[in-house]
C-alpha cells in the first residue's frame, strides 16, 4: 500500500487546504507521484489538488460510500504512486450529524491506518497550544497523530513559544508556517473559488503553498511518517468489476452510445468515478461547456448535467440559446438525462429570471440561505438512475430555491434531516438537488447507459 498522510485540524478555517495542496504540490515537484484525496463530500478542494498534483482529486465518503468502501476506493485513486496526501473535513472528530464518528476525518485515517498530521491556527494562543495539541491526540487511542504544523504563526518569539510548550508533548513539530496573504484562494457563498474560473491564478497561489510548505515543514520527517503507514488488506476497486457491461469488452462496432458531460466553468463539480462507471459500462463519455459549446456532442443519446455555479454565470449560459434548445430537444425525445444541483437549476424555465433550458415547469433564484448536508433518499419512482424503492445517500449543497421544489413525479423521498420530496422525474429526466457518488451504487451507471441504448434503438 503507498505511503501516506492524513492532513487534519481541531476546526475549519486553520489551513488544511494550504497545508495539504502544499504539501501534494511540493512532493510533487520534487518527482514523487502523489494522489490527492479528501474526507467528505467537497467538489471544489479536489480541483486544487488535481492542480497540484496533476492526477483526478478523488473524495472518501464514509457516510454516501461506506465503509467498506474507503480503503478499496483509496487503493484505486492512488494505483502507481509512492505518496498519498489526504485532505480532511471540519474538525478532525467531526462526522456526519448525529452519526457519531460516522465521515468523520478521523473514521477515514483509522479505516485508511494513516498517520494524521495536525494544521493548528496559532494565531491567538502560545502556551495553550500543547493542551489542545494533548486533547486531540488523546482523545481516541486508534488515531495516530504523528506531528503537528503550526499555522499563521507570528514572529520567531512567537515561533518559540509554541515550540517550547510543545516540548513535552509527544507530538513533533513538523512544520512552522508565517502568515502569507499569497497562498490565499478566494471564497464566496460556497466556499473556495474553482480551479476552472482562476485557472492562472490558482496555478500562482498552488505554487506559493508548495514554496511555503517547502520553506516551512520537514519534508523528510512528514515523507518518513508516511512511509511508516501500515499496509492494509483488500482489493483496489475497479469500475470495469464494479460496473461490468458486455459491450465494453467487445469489439468497437458493438453499440457504445454517446454520454455527453457538462463541464467548464460553470459545471465543475463531479466525481471521478462517474465518468469512469460510464466508460466501464459501455459509454462514450464526451464533455462539453454550456458557456462555450452551442451544441451537443455528435450522437448525444445521454446527458450528465453535474453540479458547479450555474447562478455565477447565469446570463452567459442563457445566451447560449442554442445548446439550451438542444438540451430541450434532448430531453422532449426521452432521451436518459442526470442533472444534480446546477444540473436541476439548468433545465428549469429559469434562473434569477434569466431564461434556462425550460425542460422543467420550475423557477429557480438564489437564496441567503446555505442548504448543506447529507440526505438518506429513497426513489419515489422509476428512472434512469434508479428503480422506485432503491436507496442513495446522498448531499445537499447550495444557496438556491426551485419552485416548485418537486413534480408530480419527485425524484427522491428524503428521510432527514426531514420527510419531504424533492426533485423531478419526467420522460427521461432525472433532476434533484441531491449529489450522489455512484461508486456506492454502480448499477445506477448500468442503468443509465442501457436507458441510452435503449433510446438510441
Amino acid at each position: 500500500m503507498v505511503a501516506r498522510l492524513v492532513v487534519a485540524a481541531p476546526s475549519s478555517g486553520a489551513g488544511k487546504t494550504t497545508v495539504a495542496t502544499g504539501l501534494m504540490a511540493a512532493f510533487a515537484e520534487r518527482g514523487l507521484a502523489v494522489s490527492p484525496h479528501k474526507v467528505g463530500p467537497d467538489y471544489i478542494d479536489p480541483g486544487y489538488h488535481a492542480l497540484a498534483t496533476g492526477r483526478p482529486g478523488r473524495n472518501l465518503d464514509a457516510y454516501m460510500c461506506g465503509t467498506d468502501l474507503i480503503a478499496p476506493l483509496f487503493a484505486h485513486g492512488s494505483r502507481g504512486c509512492e505518496l498519498a496526501v489526504v485532505e480532511g473535513v471540519m474538525g478532525l472528530y467531526d462526522g456526519a450529524a448525529d452519526q457519531g464518528e460516522l465521515a468523520s476525518t478521523a473514521q477515514v485515517a483509522k479505516l485508511l491506518k494513516a498517520p494524521v498530521v495536525l494544521v493548528v491556527d496559532a494565531s491567538s494562543q502560545s502556551r495553550s497550544v500543547a493542551a489542545l495539541v494533548h486533547g486531540f491526540a488523546s482523545w481516541d487511542p486508534e488515531v495516530r497523530i504523528g506531528g503537528v504544523i503550526l499555522n499563521k504563526v507570528a514572529t520567531d518569539r512567537h515561533e518559540h513559544l509554541l515550540r517550547e510548550a510543545l516540548g513535552g508533548s509527544g507530538v513533533p513539530v513538523l512544520g512552522v508556517l508565517r502568515r502569507a496573504p499569497a497562498v490565499a484562494t478566494p471564497s464566496r457563498h460556497l466556499g473556495l473559488v474553482p480551479v476552472a474560473e482562476r485557472q492562472a491564478e490558482a496555478v500562482a497561489a498552488v505554487r506559493a503553498q508548495a514554496e511555503q510548505v517547502r520553506a516551512g515543514c520537514d519534508l523528510e520527517a512528514l515523507l518518513a511518517l508516511a512511509r511508516s503507514a501500515p499496509e492494509i488488506a483488500g482489493e483496489a476497486w475497479d469500475p470495469s468489476g464494479a460496473a461490468p457491461d458486455p459491450a465494453a469488452q467487445a469489439p468497437q462496432s458493438v453499440d457504445r452510445p454517446v454520454v455527453a458531460v457538462a463541464g467548464g466553468a460553470a459545471f465543475t463539480f463531479s466525481y471521478a468515478e462517474h465518468t469512469e462507471l460510464l466508460a466501464a459500462a459501455g459509454a462514450q463519455v464526451v464533455a462539453f461547456d454550456p458557456l462555450r459549446d452551442e451544441s451537443l456532442p455528435d450522437g448525444t443519446s445521454g446527458l450528465v448535467i453535474g453540479g458547479g455555479f450555474p447562478e455565477v454565470y447565469g446570463a452567459e449560459l442563457s445566451a447560449n440559446a442554442a445548446l439550451r434548445k438542444a438540451v430541450a430537444e434532448l430531453a422532449h425525445s426521452g432521451a436518459p438525462i442526470a442533472a444534480e444541483c446546477a444540473g436541476l437549476l439548468y433545465l428549469a424555465r429559469s434562473l434569477d429570471g434569466a431564461p434556462m433550458c425550460g425542460v422543467l415547469d420550475a423557477e429557480a433564484r438564489m437564496s441567503q440561505r446555505l442548504t448543506l448536508g447529507y440526505r438518506d433518499a429513497v426513489a419515489v419512482s422509476d428512472s434512469p438512475l434508479a428503480a422506485a424503492g432503491t436507496r442513495m445517500r446522498g448531499h445537499e449543497f447550495h444557496r438556491t430555491v426551485i419552485e416548485p421544489g418537486a413534480g408530480d413525479v419527485a425524484a427522491w423521498g428524503l428521510r432527514q434531516p426531514e420527510r419531504r420530496l424533492e426533485g423531478f422525474v419526467q420522460q427521461g429526466v432525472h433532476a434533484s438537488y441531491v449529489h450522489t457518488h455512484w461508486a456506492a451504487a454502480p448499477a445506477t451507471a448500468r442503468r443509465f447507459v442501457e436507458r441510452c441504448r435503449d433510446s438510441r434503438g
